[in-house]
């Protein structure tokens, strides 16, 4: 983009930057209208609104997706990459957020997957200067990738219990008692021992009643095992971030800049010098 494209230049600082009071308006009223759009799908939902209002919804609808097609074509005018913009995580996104309404022409009802609208709200990070809240989520994404495996053996293991207990509530109770396959025995062993209980199903007999209630007990601990695993590891990476890289110690004080047992420097904290690189 060359300085004779003032225009361009103008727009491409207002859609892709947000420093100063022009761009940072654009993207408050971006988001307003994103959740306005979601709002107006959620009551396209309830057949009140939808057969009193049906007129103004689509009405409104379609102006809507006028102003985001608009953007979207922004978008790709003033990027550096058009290509680049348009195959990016966000770029996916805006896409999909317009297309649903145009298909809707050809396919009746298409338009309640309009609701992914919701996922260009995640545009709020950078809005707002809050794209270092996400470093946050890099730890429950270290944890759950670390603990995969432990979790794979978890789940195997409830869901052979659940086909275990199921199919034996089904001989035990039979189609007498709403039993009237394994499938439904082990659908409600699932339900069961996640505590939620939908009571479409239960047990009469004095035995089924019992397993019932073995199974409930089970639920409540086993709900804390995937917990616990994952917060273990959480906590393990935070340490391992926090740990000093002469003597390991992760014990320092909130604003420490120096190893409370070493003295040697922390990297990453205020005013310490950065890790040297070791070769």
């Amino acid at each position: 983009m060359t300085s004779r494209d003032p225009l361009r230049l103008r727009l491409r600082h207002i859609i892709f930057d947000h420093n100063d009071r022009p761009a940072k308006t654009f993207d408050v009223v971006l988001l307003g209208l994103i959740s306005f759009s979601v709002l107006l799908v959620m009551f396209e939902s309830v057949d009140t609104y939808r057969l009193q209002f049906e007129t103004q919804l689509l009405v409104l609808e379609w102006i809507v997706t006028g102003l985001f097609t608009l953007e979207y074509a922004a978008r790709l005018w003033t990027s550096e990459r058009p290509v680049r913009y348009a195959r990016s995580f966000f770029g996916v996104i805006d896409l999909l957020a317009i297309l649903p309404v145009y298909i809707s022409v050809l396919i009746p009802g298409a338009q309640s997957l309009l609701v992914i609208r919701s996922l260009r709200l995640l545009r709020v990070f950078r809005v707002f200067k809050m794209a270092r809240w996400l470093s946050e989520a890099n730890y429950l994404v270290t944890a759950l990738r670390t603990s995969s495996r432990k979790i794979a053996v978890f789940l195997v293991t409830v869901v052979l219990l659940n086909i275990i207990v199921g199919s034996t509530m089904y001989l035990i109770e039979g189609a007498n008692s709403g039993f009237d396959s394994m499938f439904r025995g082990v659908y409600w062993s699932i339900v069961t021992m996640s505590t939620v209980g939908f009571g479409d199903i239960a047990p009469q007999t004095g035995v089924g009643q019992v397993l019932a209630a073995i199974l409930m007990i089970t639920g409540y601990s086993v709900i804390a095992v995937p917990t616990g695993i994952v917060s273990a590891e959480v906590a393990g990476a935070r340490q391992r971030e926090l740990a000093c890289p002469e003597c390991g110690s992760a014990v320092h004080g909130a604003n420490a800049r120096f190893c409370d047992a070493c003295g040697a420097a922390l990297p990453g904290r205020a005013g310490a010098p950065p890790e040297p690189i070791r070769g």
